[in-house]
């Protein structure tokens, strides 16, 4: 009987997984660049959640208001550092000024671990850094990629985030007692920098592999414009409006669900370390089922039903898993509920949420998208902690808010069809630029 050779092995694997030979160093390259940068922020994230619970639930809105304030004051920043550098340079030095920003943090935990206003600027700066550095990995993929690609490669790519959702945490259970929250601030700068590392070998790829439309318009320029760019572009784009909007939606539905965890945690596990572990089961099993899914499934749906179906299939199962809450307000079904809305949003939401970016212009793929997945996404965090807040002290019946929930759950949906359709018509109108160039 005649054995497979590896190499036979390997090409029937990259077959099965929609990846061609010389596309693969991108996908370990990006993947490694998710894996570092999410193992970093899942390991200081249990820190951030322990002070929000310490704070009072009741007092959760106002830290997301603070963060929405913070990150009306970053973007403009950003902004104006995305108008002046090269494109290639955004990511890296962006990371550095957050790696900087860790290091000064973890002197200061070391020097005063109990000075509550270090905790809360920390809680509100881990925050912002999440989305804007997040964002960022996303956008430099996006600048690189096809969107023909993007469809096959970045569900694959974003296996290496949720991987490091499920590292981050197990680093930070084993090591917070040797080394300290200081320590684990030092060792997240470090897993920054590598991740920075990851990005640049990444744009030297696409340097020897240009894109068409890069030959005339080289990513050694810097963008232009200005700060606010990124807003008026959202303003002036009914494609972009959309995408906001969709992005609020997402953001009002996580809110009602996350405190509505906290809540029935709260009410079921009186013991914080008995919530602690509660907290870490329910992330094992979202990672787990989310790099399943980005890996064998997720690429393989945009490619044949188009983008339209991750972005619509989880917000229905957030219409049903809402009704299903107002019904049988228990923690056990709110723990399906929480899985689902995560693995959702990791493995089909979000990576068909960055697929609608590979047919925006250059500028609105790193001004317009910083913009709605930092300034947009803190501001449906806003108003959604307020909105359930004086929903359940108004109305002291949970059920209203979760049917409130379903409602704007179908609007959500609606929105990311309409994306779905956008974003098939902008690709085949860049196809046939494409070809007649």
């Amino acid at each position: 009987m005649e054995i497979p050779s590896p190499a036979a092995g390997s090409t029937r694997l990259s077959g099965f997984l929609k990846v061609t030979r010389e596309e693969t160093p991108v996908v370990l390259a990006g993947a490694t660049m998710f894996f570092l940068l999410f193992t970093a922020y899942f390991m200081l994230r249990p820190v951030r959640e322990t002070m929000g619970i310490a704070g009072g639930i009741e007092n959760l809105q106002w830290l997301f208001t603070a963060t929405f304030v913070a990150t009306l004051v970053t973007l403009p920043v950003f902004g104006w550092l995305a108008s002046k550098v090269r494109r290639r340079h955004i990511l890296p030095w962006t990371f550095a000024f957050f790696a900087l920003n860790l290091v000064g943090f973890a002197a200061g935990f070391r020097a005063n671990p109990d000075e509550v206003w270090t905790a809360r600027t920390f809680y509100v700066w881990l925050s912002v850094f999440n989305l804007l550095a997040i964002s960022l990995a996303w956008s430099v993929l996006a600048d690189l990629l096809a969107a023909s690609q993007a469809k096959r490669l970045f569900a694959m790519i974003a296996g290496g985030a949720s991987l490091g959702g499920l590292t981050g945490p197990i680093l930070g259970t084993l090591l917070v007692a040797p080394i300290g929250h200081a320590g684990l601030l030092l060792l997240a700068a470090v897993l920054l920098t590598l991740s920075a590392g990851a990005a640049v070998w990444l744009h030297r790829w696409r340097d020897l592999n240009p894109l068409p439309e890069e030959q005339a318009a080289p990513r050694a320029t810097p963008i232009g414009g200005h700060p606010f760019a990124g807003a008026t572009a959202v303003f002036r784009s009914g494609y972009l409006a959309a995408i906001a909007v969709f992005v609020v939606l997402l953001a009002i539905v996580g809110t009602f669900l996350y405190f509505e965890q906290a809540r029935l945690v709260a009410e079921t596990f009186p013991d914080k370390t008995r919530q602690t572990q509660v907290f870490g089961l329910i992330d094992a099993v979202v990672q787990t089922l989310t790099i399943l899914i980005q890996i064998f499934l997720t690429g393989r749906i945009a490619s044949r039903f188009g983008v339209g179906v991750l972005l619509v299939a989880m917000p229905l199962a957030m219409v049903a898993g809402f009704l299903w809450l107002a019904a049988m307000p228990v923690f056990m079904v709110l723990a399906v509920i929480m899985v689902a809305r995560r693995v959702g949003t990791y493995a089909l939401a979000r990576p068909g949420r960055e697929m609608l970016y590979t047919v925006a212009e250059i500028e609105d793929k790193y001004k317009a998208k910083s913009f709605i997945d930092t300034v947009v996404y803190r501001a449906g965090d806003a108003v959604g902690g307020w909105v359930k807040h004086g929903l359940d002290v108004f109305t002291q019946q949970p059920a209203v808010a979760m049917l409130i929930g379903a409602v704007i759950a179908g609007g959500w949906a609606a929105t990311g069809a309409w994306l779905g359709r956008q974003e098939r018509i902008k690709e085949g109108a860049r196809l046939q630029k494409t070809a007649a160039q």
